[in-house]
């Protein structure tokens, strides 16, 4: 229960990673880098999916929104990070703070629900060819809005249950953006009812999702070693591997961050951590999806070949 004398503070500042000047130099040239490339790579994979006829599935309508995803909650981190790499002090207003939990929150959520779609959509292609042909562009657009829609619901509960704690402690927050954990640490009050929310909001999302996608990918992996043709083993086989790195890569850190207990939180380790599913997976997305897909690598090929030509 918040005190009456209790004041919620201005603004939050920042540890961030280092206060040695020239290794912030350093790391802000890195993640400057890190972030151009995420932008660059995933608007130019959603540039090829709109213009390229042969990628109008739903497959890579999906796509195309796992990559707006991975733009929008990067952008809600690197700008504000690479300002204060450079930056004597290392603030944020608390509306900000606010604004930047929500975004993360929510696409993240919804970035979960998305890629089960995708596994799902795999299935449907791989092991029921009927079914798939039923996935129409109206229920895909309906996968979407209920995967913003979940992320936008479960956002709005974290942070208006984070904010709602006092801050009569300190405003320094020991990462470098504005996440659940570090901000319930700096709380005064009993967080158990944030911290089982979060568990449980998290946790079933998290979960959910992971298994719709080791279910879809089970039923690929026993139709597609049905097959007696090697050459359609190996062609599913690659379809379906880019989405699986993918997926590793990225429910590995969501659920080391936010499915623990929380007596094994660790902040230091948990900056190192964030830094991959926040900026780095982001970048990799494009290239995974590029080099390990014949389709996208087909209509890139083409697209060149037609800007050479014209040119």
């Amino acid at each position: 229960m918040l005190e009456n004398n209790y004041t919620m503070p201005n603004e939050f500042i920042f540890v961030g990673f280092t206060d040695y000047l020239p290794l912030r130099v350093t790391l802000f040239l890195v993640f400057f880098i890190v972030y151009t490339l995420t932008v660059l790579g995933n608007m130019g994979l959603i540039i090829l999916v709109n213009v390229n006829s042969s990628l109008q599935t739903p497959m890579y309508y999906f796509l195309r929104n796992l990559s707006f995803l991975d733009i929008s909650y990067s952008t809600a981190i690197a700008p504000k990070m690479l300002m204060n790499f450079l930056a004597s002090r290392k603030s944020i207003s608390t509306y900000g703070c606010a604004l930047q939990m929500f975004f993360l929150a929510c696409f993240a959520d919804a970035e979960c629900l998305i890629l089960a779609a995708m596994a799902y959509d795999r299935y449907a292609a791989v092991c029921n060819p009927l079914l798939y042909s039923t996935l129409s562009r109206r229920v895909c657009i309906c996968f979407i809005v209920l995967a913003y829609l979940s992320g936008s619901m479960t956002s709005v509960v974290h942070v208006c249950l984070t904010f709602r704690l006092p801050f009569c402690s300190s405003n320094v927050v020991s990462h470098f953006f504005c996440d659940i954990p570090p901000l319930m640490a700096l709380s005064c009050a009993d967080t158990h009812i944030n911290e089982l929310l979060l568990f449980v909001l998290c946790g079933f999302i998290q979960t959910s999702t992971f298994v719709v996608i080791f279910i879809s990918y089970l039923c690929i992996l026993i139709t597609v070693l049905s097959f007696k043709s090697s050459g359609g083993r190996s062609k599913t086989f690659s379809t379906g591997a880019s989405h699986l790195i993918a997926v590793t890569l990225f429910y590995g850190t969501l659920l080391f961050m936010y499915l623990r207990p929380t007596t094994r939180y660790s902040l230091d380790t948990d900056k190192v951590v964030s830094v991959f599913y926040t900026d780095v997976f982001p970048m990799f997305n494009p290239i995974i999806y590029s080099f390990r897909n014949k389709d996208v690598k087909n209509a890139l090929e083409k697209l060149l070949e037609r800007y050479w030509t014209f040119k």
